[in-house]
């Protein structure tokens, strides 16, 4: 039983850290676009 308990809770750490990192990346992504433009625009 405790086996099975610690499978799910893995499983669900598992996602949720799979989402958070979608997350963080597609922040990076805008942040790089954002300093694109702005870069752009002062030149």
């Amino acid at each position: 039983m405790a086996k099975e308990e610690i499978k799910k809770l893995i499983e669900q750490s598992k996602k949720s850290i799979e989402q958070d990192h979608e997350k963080f990346s597609q922040s990076i992504k805008d942040d790089l676009q954002s300093f694109k433009k702005k870069t752009l625009d002062k030149i």
